[in-house]
């Protein structure tokens, strides 16, 4: 699969039977249809994070393919206060993560109790 961004090739890295494909070139992550709510575990902040996604009609950021079915996809604001701006397929495909976005919305909700997710992030990114 290549980077939405880039058009690299992306590499798969896998945690806890989540596989997260992740663009060494800009450091941005996918992660398909179902694998965020499994990195986020069975919690009430989940949900929360999940029912904060609101579509951005405002952002002048131009749209990207998605990786899967070359559609536009959605730029979505998530978070409680809505800092965060990812982009979704419309189809439900997957989500598209710029470099540090799903480290920032994992330490948001404090989902990652045992820092699995955040290490491999770091490891990830180290220079």
């Amino acid at each position: 699969m290549n980077c939405p961004v880039c058009r690299e090739p992306m590499i798969v890295l896998e945690l806890d039977e989540v596989e997260i494909d992740h663009c060494i070139s800009c450091g941005g992550i996918w992660l398909d249809a179902g694998e965020l709510e499994l990195l986020l575990g069975d919690s009430v902040e989940k949900n929360k994070l999940l029912s904060s996604f609101e579509i951005d009609k405002t952002t002048k950021e131009k749209a990207r393919k998605c990786p899967i079915c070359l559609k536009k996809m959605q730029k979505v604001l998530c978070g409680i206060d809505k800092k965060v701006l990812i982009d979704r397929c419309r189809r439900n495909d997957g989500l598209w993560f710029d470099l540090g976005e799903l480290e920032e919305i994992i330490k948001m909700g404090n989902f990652d109790k045992d820092k699995k997710v955040l290490n491999l992030l770091k490891s990830m990114f180290k220079k």
